[in-house]
């Protein structure tokens, strides 16, 4: 038996991929029960391909946005770039964006259907673990513990299982913060644009619907950062505030979109820290390895943090089924992700899409600019959105042989 320990995006998909093979499996999710928490969330086209391939695909397009356009301003609200995305860009399946909270709902009862409810348990709070050469123990807190054969560690950034292992180990902190939110508001640009304004040096905000109103409205995700060196790193657990954000973005009204309009009528503001993890060289341990967030943290840029937590799982999923033992199973999973993830989270510190602004604004000084082409042509600022693709595993050939690989 499989026990996976973390019932978020990375656990449940693991737990439906392994189902879909055949392979016995539990999920022992911390939180008391789950429910619709959180704000927005973009499935790129390399995830939404492995969630179509375990059958959620369409109940997913139902309940969110297709992106059909990415498009690139400067904080004057000028326009530097846009490409067409999703299966509007060529790609063989969707770009989505869904409420975060509506993705776990729809993963939790196809993973509660399929494997059963006694499979897929909340309020099992990892605090512990121990293995032998045959078997690994979980403990949880206030229930008995468990014994399984293999045991994968899904259970976030602050992970406990990783934790066993690394217990030294920390988040990095840069110096950039975050505020996050959502807001009714009528259709931005096309009604399926995902729009990133500014930079991380300045304020950059990364604006997308995530759901039809009946009323024509939209409700609208939007993502606030800024690099705020010698500030305190903020808080997960307190509600955002307003004030901390709002003279950031106070004057970018724009023809287009008022931002701080914007801002004000969210319904909700939660604060965050951008933090990561150094990639490490080891997973895996005997008959426990990590998943997602657990094994490779990274700043959540991109939209690559659950998009890398599904490739994890498929490819766990893979290795599991192919036999030749759990243990030589988990080695070879750990050895066909490990570097890959951290391309990524060295990549999403260092030049993450928002650095196509970051580049315009050095090359016109952070100045409104007449004639971009002028400063950089249309071919390196694809070239750049391309390398991020690349880099990342979603570039479109990457998707179409996924699909097939």
């Amino acid at each position: 038996m499989i026990a996976i320990v973390g019932g978020g995006i990375g656990g449940l998909t693991l737990a439906l991929a392994l189902q879909q093979r055949g392979i016995d499996c539990h999920v022992y999710e911390g939180a008391p029960m789950v429910r619709e928490l959180g704000v927005g969330i973009t499935l790129l086209p390399h995830a939404m391909r492995e969630l179509t391939a375990l059958g959620v695909g369409d109940a997913l397009i139902g309940q969110g946005i297709e992106n059909g356009e990415s498009c690139f301003f400067n904080r004057f609200g000028q326009l530097i770039y846009s490409e067409p995305r999703g299966r509007a860009g060529g790609y063989p399946v969707p770009e989505v964006g869904i409420h975060r909270g509506r993705l776990h709902l729809t993963l939790w009862r196809a993973a509660t259907e399929r494997l059963g409810a006694d499979r897929v348990l909340a309020d099992h709070q990892c605090v512990g673990l121990e293995q032998n050469g045959e078997r690994v123990t979980l403990h949880f807190r206030s229930r008995a513990p468990v014994t399984a054969d293999v045991a994968i560690g899904c259970d976030g950034v602050n992970s406990t299982v990783r934790r066993h292992f690394y217990p030294g180990d920390d988040l990095c902190f840069g110096g950039i913060n975050s505020w996050r939110g959502v807001t009714h508001s009528a259709p931005i640009l096309t009604g399926r644009s995902y729009v990133r304004i500014g930079s991380i040096h300045r304020g950059n905000i990364v604006i997308y619907p995530i759901a039809d109103e009946r009323d024509g409205r939209q409700l609208i995700n939007w993502t606030a950062q800024v690099a705020q060196p010698g500030y305190e790193r903020n808080d997960w657990n307190k509600p955002g505030r307003l004030e901390a954000i709002l003279p950031i973005y106070g004057d970018w009204r724009f023809d287009w979109l008022d931002v701080p309009d914007l801002l004000r009528r969210s319904e909700v503001i939660f604060e965050y820290p951008m933090v990561d993890k150094d990639p490490i060289a080891r997973w895996t341990f005997g008959r426990v390895t990590l998943l997602g967030d657990a094994a490779h943290p990274m700043y959540p840029r991109g939209s690559n943090g659950a998009a890398q937590a599904i490739l994890d799982a498929r490819a766990l999923a893979d290795a599991l089924a192919a036999g030749g033992g759990a243990v030589a199973a988990l080695a070879a999973y750990e050895a066909l992700r490990s570097e890959p993830t951290a391309r990524v989270v060295r990549t999403n510190r260092e030049q993450p899409p928002d650095y196509l602004i970051r580049r315009v604004e050095e090359l016109t000084g952070d100045r409104p600019f007449d004639d971009l082409d002028r400063y950089i042509t249309r071919a390196e600022l694809q070239r750049l959105s391309e390398e991020y693709k690349r880099v990342t595993g979603f570039a479109r050939a990457d998707v179409q042989r996924g699909l097939t690989g």
